[in-house]
């Protein structure tokens, strides 16, 4: 039933924003799916021979590109990767036309870039879907496998309370324009001056209101994590805020997610964090401990990016839980 309410067809991947409570969980349908045919019982789907994935990263990273390479690569498919140092992009070649030239050579576009508008203007001039492989605003594909780690985890994720103690960062605004459709609430802990984007946040509101979820915003980690099922942090720093370490070390005192912070949550609680991580913003008790999904989290990247296609007049690329009809 709920297959027959999604929409797919020619669709980029930008945020979640854009995407319904059908289609999320139609996603994470196909996601668990793929994980369970491949991994599980071993089937051999070399779906995607013949086709390639142009991979874009301004940023480094582990699990979003090794995610990408191993599952394309694993269905048959040839994934590029490409950074700022292999290609033009910004510098001799606008990112204009390199859209389009990708759009004629390869079949779908990971990005992974520190301005969000840069994927605003890739998938308005590309033929092909774009996908965000993280941005300054937003980190769906993050996400995604964290909704799949958390519904393998307690089974299912209406009713789930999810605490967020740390920064207002895109990892955040993306569980905040998403996590209301699928039935659960959101308690957010950020310092003053740390807070999500003022445009996000009243997108959340709306969220909220239209699908009967709770929301609280506050500056108290311990109030944030009152009766949550998860724990959930991210780094304090990232990749461009290096000068501001000094500063940002100061307001995030008090923090950190400890054992005392999880005394608050309820009793079946749960930790995520999506990885590198630091000792300062969760401590090694809680990281280590069997009650921390990380690696089950990272391992689901993978699931949640890989590709599928069939057959040319219905043509359907899959990115695990992410869906794209070419025409």
């Amino acid at each position: 039933n709920t297959q027959m309410n999604v929409h797919m067809k020619g669709r980029d991947l930008l945020t979640l924003q854009n995407y319904t409570a059908d289609e999320l969980k139609y996603l994470l349908w196909m996601a668990s799916d793929l994980k369970q045919r491949i991994k599980h019982e071993g089937e051999y789907l070399p779906l995607m021979q013949g086709k390639s994935l142009a991979m874009i990263f301004e940023k480094r990273s582990t699990r979003t590109r090794l995610s990408a390479e191993t599952g394309f690569a694993l269905l048959g498919g040839h994934p590029s990767f490409l950074t700022t140092q292999d290609i033009h992009l910004g510098t001799n070649e606008s990112l204009t036309d390199t859209a389009r030239v990708l759009s004629s050579m390869t079949n779908a576009i990971l990005a992974r870039v520190y301005d969000h508008n840069d994927l605003d203007l890739m998938a308005k001039e590309a033929t092909i879907p774009i996908i965000n492989g993280l941005s300054d605003l937003y980190h769906p594909l993050q996400i995604l496998a964290d909704y799949l780690t958390l519904q393998e985890h307690f089974g299912g994720l209406k009713g789930l309370t999810i605490a967020w103690i740390g920064d207002g960062n895109n990892v955040l605004q993306s569980f905040m324009t998403s996590a209301a459709k699928l039935g659960m609430h959101l308690r957010i802990a950020t310092p003053r001056g740390f807070e999500p984007d003022l445009r996000i946040t009243k997108i959340t509101e709306q969220n909220s209101k239209e699908y009967g979820t709770k929301l609280l915003l506050t500056t108290d980690p311990l109030e944030a994590a009152d009766s949550a099922n998860v724990l959930v942090t991210d780094t304090w720093i990232s990749m461009g805020q290096e000068e501001e370490k000094k500063e940002r070390l100061k307001a995030f005192q008090g923090y950190q997610i400890t054992m005392q912070t999880a005394k608050s949550a309820a009793s079946n609680w749960t930790f995520l964090h999506c990885l590198p991580r630091k000792p300062e913003e969760v401590d090694d008790e809680v990281f280590y401990s069997p009650r921390s999904l990380v690696f089950q989290e990272a391992e689901n990247r993978k699931w949640t990016i890989m590709v599928r296609r069939e057959k040319k007049d219905n043509s359907i690329w899959r990115l695990g839980s992410i869906l794209f009809c070419l025409t």
